[in-house]
């Protein structure tokens, strides 16, 4: 029997889609005060190497926490304890992204699980990859 922490084991996958809209652009920029005009001003993105609005960065990364959060473990607690990231590609309104992620080790010890993680795009394009370790917890 393989070993898993919560019903995860090494080799499990699990993907978050969502497609971005300008909605949550905007809401995303309330929520966490990054107005930066690039992702709030057409005029001014036009200026810029990539000629329309993008989304931010980071909101594709939250797919990446959900993919995790209800979508890997949902019978458990998840914990988010790190990740890195690498931008690869802007994701502008409109696209669907797709969070992918693959459990690549367990520590069985302390209940973490690490994972390689990547959004990629309607086009099958890699826009962000990465590595996240999660703890898992029992719900009570």
């Amino acid at each position: 029997m393989s070993e898993s922490i919560q019903g995860v084991s090494v080799g499990d996958t699990a993907t978050f889609e969502k497609t971005v809209s300008e909605q949550d652009i905007v809401d995303f920029a309330r929520v966490t005060g990054d107005e930066q005009p690039l992702h709030l001003d057409d005029a001014y993105a036009a200026t810029t190497r990539f000629k329309r609005r993008i989304a931010h960065g980071m909101l594709s990364a939250g797919f990446i926490s959900a993919a995790l959060g209800i979508k890997l473990a949902p019978q458990a607690t998840v914990v988010y304890l790190n990740q890195s990231l690498r931008f690869l590609r802007p994701v502008f309104p409109g696209d669907t992204i797709t969070a992918h992620l693959e459990v690549t080790a367990l520590d069985m010890e302390r209940g973490f699980v690490t994972c390689s993680t990547e959004c990629s795009n309607q086009d099958g394009a890699s826009v962000l990859t990465g590595e996240a370790t999660v703890l898992l917890d029992a719900r009570t």
